[in-house]
């Protein structure tokens, strides 16, 4: 039985809304922590659905749509999270007068600004 069902509209809106407000909290207090906290739950995320789908025998059936479902949406959450991630850590080195080691997704950004 999967951990977190995201093939529910509720489930995943109630989880886009908790790291829509991680990624706000990190742009506000300038601090990329918070991001990389969300991160890293739904990395964990994306490994407990992706064991869960592999140990499950093949009585549980019917589970596995719903964790290769859930295990695409925690794809999703992932790169939303890094993406915002990599934006904070840059709001956050230019706040703190850091110099970044890198600034491969510069052209994304300043398309996106």
């Amino acid at each position: 039985m999967p951990v977190i069902n995201l093939t529910e509209p509720f489930t995943i809106i109630l989880c886009l809304a908790a790291i829509i407000c991680a990624i706000y909290l990190g742009h506000e207090i300038k601090r990329a922590i918070v991001p990389a906290i969300a991160l890293t739950i739904c990395i964990i995320l994306l490994l407990t659905h992706t064991f869960q789908l592999f140990v499950f025998t093949s009585s549980y059936l019917e589970y596995e749509k719903i964790l290769s479902t859930s295990i695409i949406f925690d794809f999703g959450f992932v790169l939303l999270t890094y993406l915002a991630y990599l934006w904070v850590d840059d709001i956050e080195a230019k706040h703190r007068n850091k110099k970044s080691i890198d600034n491969s997704l510069d052209w994304f950004w300043s398309k996106i600004v």
